[in-house]
């Protein structure tokens, strides 16, 4: 499983010209799933995004979970995080997860995050989407968690 965390000061997610995500200061995590993930990755990865210190203190030092911000999160489903582009120039997908099983455990995932009293808005799995985003910092991070 792959997160894409990016902080951010304001993100949304629209499908059909209709904003159905949108949240102020927090996370933007777009979400990988691969064939071999169960519920241990996807609570490993929703903890550590729970507990992750990248916001700032008064010492301007990443001391700071997004729990002691009050940040909320943007979760939108991303399987073109596992695209395979070693050969050729078109993209391979063949290690993202089938889409029955990659929409059962982003849903898991983002229940494991509101269980730590997160904030959760997502996207519309499957949808093709409009994300748009203003990055703080910029901070991105991968975070993975391999079976």
């Amino acid at each position: 499983m792959r997160v894409l965390l990016q902080r951010v000061k304001e993100a949304s997610v629209t499908v059909d010209e209709e904003t159905i995500g949108q949240i102020e200061a927090g996370y933007l995590l777009l979400v990988g799933v691969t064939h071999e993930d169960t519920e241990t990755e996807v609570n490993w990865l929703a903890d550590k995004v729970a507990g992750l210190r990248v916001f700032e203190d008064a010492d301007e030092k990443m001391n700071l979970s997004i729990q002691d911000v009050d940040g909320k999160v943007l979760s939108v489903s991303q399987f073109t995080l596992y695209g395979d582009t070693l050969k050729g120039r078109r993209p391979a997908f063949t290690q993202a997860a089938k889409p029955d099983i990659a929409e059962r455990l982003y849903e898991k995932f983002n229940e494991r995050l509101r269980t730590h009293g997160l904030v959760v808005e997502t996207g519309k799995f499957g949808a093709m989407m409009d994300v748009a985003l203003v990055n703080d910092g910029p901070v991105t991070l991968m975070l993975e968690k391999n079976a």
